[in-house]
């Protein structure tokens, strides 16, 4: 990282960090303020209408756990996957079902696992009146970060030790985020920022997430937390009732992108190539999850009324609706989760057998586990299909 490829911008500049050989970039407060062009106005506007016809859709959803869980799932593993993380979402529900013997890599499983314990974590914190703050940053952070890969980086503490991003050390890093003299002021700005009322919040969720990853206050787990905050903001601004967006899929989707435009707002102090970047990303995954909503919810309605006018049991009927939030079950799992005995549940899952609802997929002859491959399909359609780039310049 070189002074003059950082030169001095409203957004903040490099400077020599005193007595220690290496370049370091110093972000300037968040501005309160924001000039906008008529494409920023008109990408606002059409972001903004996709929130709310989404936020719309989620309100009227009958069974709001429905799509919750696989909603968080699919954030989950995506913005794991930004970070490198290998999981696919049907690990994740082998896991989730008890079935560890099929799961490839268990420790790429158990971040996707803390990424969701955080956000929910911190959604239950919003609900029980606790302010979105450092606080609450630092305690999701330690939900996230506990028990996995970086767990050694002081999970739930700010860095007290200079970070970089890129190379093997500050001095050759891509980037170098301010040091800690430097990063407790500007933590200190954003968290009043988060507060602030000044700017439509689309946009001010766009700076904030630039400035959280500007600072890089962890020493690790930055990318997944400066992620998560989004939902979190959405929740405690009660713009959507839950985290029905998941907007990595299209970071990921575009990951050189994301990288390259958090970089260059930074070298060039210009803001509004990252906020449009932002706002087309909102726009895009408010729209799927909209229309993914009223798909699934239709298709959960016909499927319910074939099964009562095959007058199955109402156990078969719970269970296919319990196959929209787990599409990976086995007896015991649909036992608990529906509370019934055992033999109950198996027989319900032998009659979906025969519908062809549900397909076994371990050839065993005990603990023997079930995929829904169809509803799996409507619910996550092409959303986890890895993107054929890689990152370029900045792993967050």
């Amino acid at each position: 990282m070189r002074v003059e490829d950082f030169p001095a911008t409203s957004r903040g500049e490099a400077r020599e960090v005193p007595g220690q050989g290496y370049v370091a970039y110093y972000p300037a407060s968040v501005p309160r303020r924001v000039d906008y062009t008529d494409r920023l106005v008109s990408q606002l506007d059409e972001a903004t209408g996709a929130l709310h016809r989404l936020a719309g859709v989620g309100r009227l959803l009958p069974n709001p756990n429905l799509l919750i869980a696989p909603y968080v799932r699919l954030e989950a593993v995506l913005s794991s996957r930004i970070e490198g993380t290998q999981s696919e979402i049907t690990d994740l529900l082998r896991f989730e079902a008890g079935d560890d013997e099929s799961i490839g890599e268990l420790r790429d499983v158990q971040e996707v696992r803390n990424y969701i314990a955080a956000l929910n974590y911190g959604i239950e914190r919003l609900a029980g009146g606790f302010p979105l703050s450092l606080r609450l940053l630092r305690e999701s952070h330690e939900r996230l970060m506990t028990g996995v890969r970086g767990s050694h980086a002081t999970p739930g503490e700010f860095r007290r030790s200079q970070n970089w991003i890129g190379g093997s050390s500050p001095s050759d890093a891509v980037f170098v985020p301010p040091p800690v003299d430097a990063m407790n002021p500007a933590l200190d700005d954003l968290e009043q920022f988060l507060h602030d009322r000044s700017v439509p919040l689309l946009i001010h969720l766009a700076m904030a997430h630039y400035q959280f990853e500007v600072i890089h206050p962890f020493l690790d787990g930055n990318g997944r937390l400066g992620r998560l905050l989004i939902p979190l903001v959405l929740i405690e601004r009660a713009v959507l009732p839950q985290p029905l967006l998941y907007l990595s899929v299209y970071l990921e989707r575009n990951r050189n992108q994301y990288y390259d435009l958090l970089l260059r707002t930074s070298r060039t102090g210009d803001l509004e190539p990252w906020i449009s970047f932002f706002l087309r990303a909102v726009s895009a995954q408010a729209t799927d999850a909209e229309e993914r909503t009223v798909r699934l919810v239709e298709l959960q309605s016909t499927m319910r009324s074939q099964l009562l006018e095959e007058r199955v049991s109402m156990t078969v009927v719970r269970a296919t609706e319990l196959l929209f939030s787990t599409p990976y079950v086995s007896a015991t799992s649909l036992a608990s989760a529906l509370d019934v005995t055992f033999p109950t549940a198996q027989s319900a899952i032998d009659l979906l057998v025969t519908r062809g609802d549900l397909v076994e997929t371990t050839g065993r002859r005990r603990n023997r586990f079930y995929f829904a491959q169809g509803i799996f399909d409507a619910v996550y359609g092409t959303a986890t299909e890895p993107a054929e780039q890689q990152p370029t310049l900045i792993e967050t």
